[in-house]
């Protein structure tokens, strides 16, 4: 058995990776690593279980739910709510932990198992490493513990989370969004009905489109994977701007009054200049990656607001926030996390967040976007070579130094081995289009041509 857990949780083609049995396995395998860790000690568990709309999620959630409950924990049933309503529900209902499922911004067929801790925290690498071994000590034949009697777990639905969660969102916010007309974007997910219902309590005037979800068809064509559809209704309708989410509503981009996209960097941008406003920017320092874009760091160099960045994935961006204190970080993506209202990326609140801005300022927010100049970004993916030598190669040092010279302080590169694939992504950020991807193509022929 491969390793069953990536960046984020179970992931794969539902029915066929991720099967009922494998869900259900892994549930009760998960229980029992918690309770050996002593998270359960003189109490009864109890867990948060949600979901996207996605039809597998349906069979994966009955699964889900019967370990849980086979293993003498209580199950609060909280249905299709975004992943990180699941976790606020989890921090705030005492849980001892939490699960969504959700592939996220995948296609429909995909389905992902995601297991949160106390708190509604992320597990550490170590405890799924070790529901993995339980779970594969378990699949080939070790009998489990089982209560009985009054021992096995209590399943209900928890029909009041919605509310809680919405209260939690409306209460974050630092003034009322009336006045406003935004397009929100639902893609056809786990936000459809909670984004819609906040932005409305607080103020604001709404279209929805992508919030008719039948479990087929998430993500297809909408939210923020496909802003064509968001660009197109908010010109239509002469709103505000418009807001786009993900399948699970961890993710929030935007589009401005004109159409124009304004990413995650951006997002992070205006939010970093709020927050420091605000007295909340503690540290004085936002968390982003290695692929945010140079625009975004020379912004915060301007703005007197100091930059740290990790390796690409939200998870090393939480870990860089948790570790230091900081109070936002985030990827270009839109994967937003404003660590004192959020234990991960929140993309109702972000996309709130950002609107109470716009309203608070009495700006556009195509005019608060110019807080930065998104710099032209290439990314060059080169197939078939050997991606552990990117490091080692002396020839390709030379030339991303040369490249680098030629780009000056205005442009980057950045070579990156695929974490999946055998191949090496180029990346080139210069002032000129054109010129990026000259760099880039160049840069491309060399790492073929000495790791080909």
């Amino acid at each position: 058995m491969g390793r069953l857990f990536g960046t984020d949780g179970v992931r794969g083609i539902a029915n066929a990776d991720l099967t009922a049995e494998l869900a259900l396995g892994l549930s009760v395998a998960a229980a029992h690593v918690l309770a050996e860790a002593g998270g359960f000690e003189g109490h009864r568990p109890v867990a948060v279980v949600g979901r996207d709309p996605r039809a597998s999620g349906e069979f994966l959630e009955a699964a889900v739910v019967a370990g849980l409950a086979s293993a003498g924990v209580d199950v609060l049933r909280v249905g299709v709510l975004p992943t990180p309503a699941v976790a606020y529900l989890t921090g705030a209902l005492g849980a001892d932990l939490g699960v969504m499922l959700s592939a996220s911004h995948n296609a429909m067929p995909d389905n992902g198992v995601k297991f949160l801790a106390r708190g509604g925290h992320k597990l550490d690498d170590e405890l799924e490493e070790r529901i993995e071994a339980v779970y594969a000590e378990h699949r080939t034949g070790a009998p489990w513990n089982r209560p009985t009697g009054a021992g096995v777990g209590r399943v209900r639905d928890y029909q009041e989370g919605f509310d809680q969660y919405v209260a939690h969102l409306i209460g974050v916010l630092p003034n009322r969004l009336d006045g406003l007309k935004i397009v929100l974007d639902e893609a056809n997910g786990a936000a459809s009905w909670v984004s819609p219902e906040a932005f409305s309590r607080a103020g604001a005037e709404i279209i929805t489109i992508g919030a008719q979800p039948d479990g087929l068809n998430i993500n297809d064509g909408c939210g923020s994977t496909h802003l064509e559809l968001l660009k197109a209704a908010v010109v239509e309708h002469g709103a505000d701007f418009g807001i786009a989410h993900d399948g699970d509503a961890d993710r929030c981009l935007a589009v401005d009054g004109a159409g124009q996209e304004v990413d995650g960097d951006q997002i992070m941008a205006i939010l970093a200049v709020s927050l420091r406003e605000h007295g909340g920017l503690r540290e004085n320092t936002v968390v982003g990656t290695v692929m945010s874009n140079l625009g975004f760091k020379l912004a915060m160099e301007r703005e007197g607001i100091d930059f740290v960045a990790t390796s690409v994935g939200d998870r090393y961006v939480l870990e860089a926030m948790k570790e230091h204190g900081y109070a936002l970080g985030g990827e270009q993506s839109g994967h937003v996390i404003v660590l004192d209202h959020a234990t991960t990326g929140d993309g109702t609140l972000t996309g709130l967040l950002l609107a109470a801005r716009v309203s608070e300022t009495g700006r556009t927010l195509a005019d608060l976007a110019t807080v930065m100049r998104r710099l032209p970004q290439v990314l060059i993916n080169v197939p078939d070579v050997d991606k552990s030598r990117v490091d080692s190669a002396a020839e390709l040092a030379a030339a991303v130094v040369e490249a680098e010279a030629e780009l000056g302080s205005t442009g980057r590169v950045l070579l990156r081995p695929s974490g999946t694939e055998p191949l090496v992504r180029v990346m080139v950020e210069a002032a000129d289009i054109d010129h990026a991807r000259t760099v880039a193509g160049r840069l491309a022929d060399v790492v073929k041509s000495v790791l080909g």
